[in-house]
């Protein structure tokens, strides 16, 4: 019997694995890439934050990675790391979460907790996970335990990580929630309770749009400030230096926390997608949500430019 098993052994799931390890759990990994399972079971990682001296400590400690499905029906929690890439028709591509779920379903037991943390759309857990693993028998909130969790894991960031990154956890009935609470509390310092899954898809949802509206801006002022020789950095860092103005610097810092790093997401897509579902679609709609998926690839860059360091408070603003 296993603690966890985590399906999809990527940059997402695999962080979540070394950190269940490294709290005691009993943790086993299912991906459908051979390549990926055969490696992680020798001691080699695929992912720059999980170093294979990580992945040999996770071995020690008795992780192991498989491409059996069976096995994720020994498991107490199942968490589903897939990823969510863009379809072609501008939605999240949710052919990974179902095939998953698929998988899953056909080994689930009572009493079990399942847990996606895929980014999507507002409505997936309940409209596109719960149907497919109710194919068991199975009653979702009833017989088994079903909650999103948004992932928020940051590549690259050596300070903030699984550990020490608040998590979100909404659930399917509010029994649901508090199992998926009382889970990441083994291994999360900080468990926020959201009021259903829902709201928890909302959650990630804001914090990604939040991320990109704040990138775009940032993106614009490096380039007002390059064409009139500004540089932005500077006037960033100014108001920190400056004890009379700790509210600006606050401010100011708020609206770049983000601005050096800029992956696409299916953020804004989801949105779109979700919104045209039950608001109907226009032109305003996708133009607005289209916006927010700029990136800052062809900025002009110095040295000092665009690369703020973050605080914890900086890290989790969209939530005050």
């Amino acid at each position: 019997m296993a603690d966890l098993a985590v399906v999809g052994l990527g940059y997402v799931g695999l962080p979540l694995a070394r950190e269940a390890a490294r709290a005691g759990l009993a943790v086993v990994g299912f991906d459908v890439s051979t390549a990926v399972v055969d490696a992680l079971n020798g001691g080699r990682s695929h992912v720059d934050d999980v170093s294979d001296a990580d992945v040999s400590t996770m071995l020690d400690a008795g992780f192991r990675a498989t491409t059996d499905g069976s096995e994720l029906g020994q498991a107490d929690t199942v968490v589903i790391c897939v990823p969510t890439p863009l379809s072609e028709d501008d939605g999240p591509d949710l052919v990974p979460v179902r095939a998953a779920a698929g998988v899953l379903s056909r080994h689930l037991r009572r009493g079990m907790l399942v847990v996606l943390e895929s980014t999507t759309y507002p409505g997936t857990t309940e409209e596109v996970l719960a149907p497919i693993l109710e194919q068991s028998g199975l009653k979702a909130g009833v017989d088994f335990n079903l909650a999103f969790s948004p992932e928020r894991i940051d590549p690259g960031n050596a300070t903030f990580g699984v550990h020490n990154t608040p998590k979100v956890v909404g659930g399917y009935t509010a029994a649901c929630t508090q199992r998926a609470a009382a889970f990441y509390g083994k291994f999360v310092e900080t468990v926020v309770m959201a009021r259903g899954t829902r709201k928890a898809e909302t959650a990630k949802l804001l914090e990604n749009t939040y991320r990109h509206v704040n990138i775009a801006l940032v993106n614009e002022m490096a380039r007002f400030c390059h064409e009139l020789d500004i540089d932005l950095w500077d006037v960033i860092v100014w108001p920190r230096r400056n004890r009379s103005a700790s509210r600006p610097s606050t401010q100011v810092r708020a609206l770049a926390v983000t601005a050096s790093r800029s992956t696409p997401t299916t953020s804004a897509i989801a949105f779109r997608s979700s919104s045209a579902t039950r608001f109907g679609s226009s032109s305003s709609l996708k133009r607005s949500t289209r916006a927010c998926q700029t990136t800052s690839l062809d900025v002009p860059r110095t040295s000092s430019t665009l690369r703020p360091k973050r605080s914890k408070d900086q890290r989790s603003c969209c939530w005050v």
